[in-house]
C-alpha cells in the first residue's frame, strides 16, 4: 500500500505535491491531471489506509474516495490538456502540460510547491525539485490520491461528453477503444474530440 516514504525521503521543507495524470490511452478526449498534498503528512489513517493506485480501484470506490479527499485537509490541484493539444504537442508533452495545470492551480490558491513527487519514469522540464517514480501511485500516497482525483475528473468529463455524443458509449469506456467505441466510429466517424494522432483515429482519416 503506498505511503509518505518517498515524501519523507525527498529530504523537502515545504510543501510537496504528488502528481499524476489519467487518459493517456483513451482515443478520445483530454489528458487530466492532478497533484495532492498533505501538509505536514496529517491525514487520518482511515483515509490513508483506503487510498491506493487508482487502477486497482473500483469505480464506486474511487467515486466515495474522491470527496473524502476532497473534503479532507489535502491541498489539490487539477489541470487538463485537450485532444487537440495533445496532436499538438503529444500526450507526453500533453500529461505534463496538464501537470503544470494543475500546479498552477494551486499556485493561484495561495500555496507554493517545494517539491514534486511525479509518477512515471519522464520529468518534465520545470525549475524546481522533483523526482520521478515509477509506479508511483502504488507507492506514494499524494501521488495515489492525485491518480484517483484524475481519474474520477476525467471519468465524469468524459460522462459529459457522452450526452454530446452517446453513440460512442465514452461514459462507460472513457474513450477507450471498445468494441462499441470502434463500431461507432465505423459508422458514425469521428468527432471534434477525438486524437487525431493517434493510429487508429488516423487510420480512420487516411484509409
Amino acid at each position: 500500500m503506498p505511503d509518505f516514504s518517498f515524501e519523507h525521503q525527498c529530504g523537502a521543507q515545504g510543501l510537496i505535491f504528488g502528481f499524476d495524470e489519467a487518459g493517456r490511452g483513451p482515443w478520445c478526449g483530454p489528458v487530466v491531471a492532478a497533484c495532492v498534498c498533505w501538509p505536514n503528512f496529517k491525514i487520518s489513517a482511515e483515509l490513508a489506509s483506503a487510498i491506493n493506485d487508482s487502477k486497482k480501484l473500483s469505480a464506486t470506490k474511487r467515486e466515495k474516495l474522491f470527496p473524502l479527499i476532497m473534503q479532507s485537509n489535502a491541498i489539490v490541484g487539477v489541470g487538463q490538456a485537450s485532444a487537440q493539444e495533445i496532436d499538438e504537442i503529444n500526450i507526453l508533452r500533453a500529461s505534463f502540460l496538464a501537470m503544470h495545470r494543475a500546479m498552477e492551480s494551486v499556485i493561484a490558491k495561495g500555496f507554493s510547491p517545494a517539491y514534486a513527487l511525479i509518477d512515471g519514469n519522464k520529468l518534465p522540464n520545470w525549475k524546481m525539485p522533483m523526482q520521478a517514480i515509477i509506479g508511483g501511485d502504488a507507492k506514494s500516497l499524494s501521488i495515489a490520491a492525485a491518480s484517483i482525483i484524475a481519474k474520477v475528473t476525467r471519468d465524469h468529463i468524459m460522462a459529459d461528453l457522452a450526452k454530446d455524443y452517446p453513440q460512442y458509449g465514452w461514459d462507460k469506456n472513457a474513450g477507450y477503444g471498445t468494441k462499441d467505441h470502434q463500431a461507432a466510429l465505423a459508422q458514425y466517424g469521428i468527432t471534434p474530440h477525438h486524437r487525431r494522432t493517434y493510429a487508429p483515429i488516423k487510420k480512420l482519416l487516411n484509409p
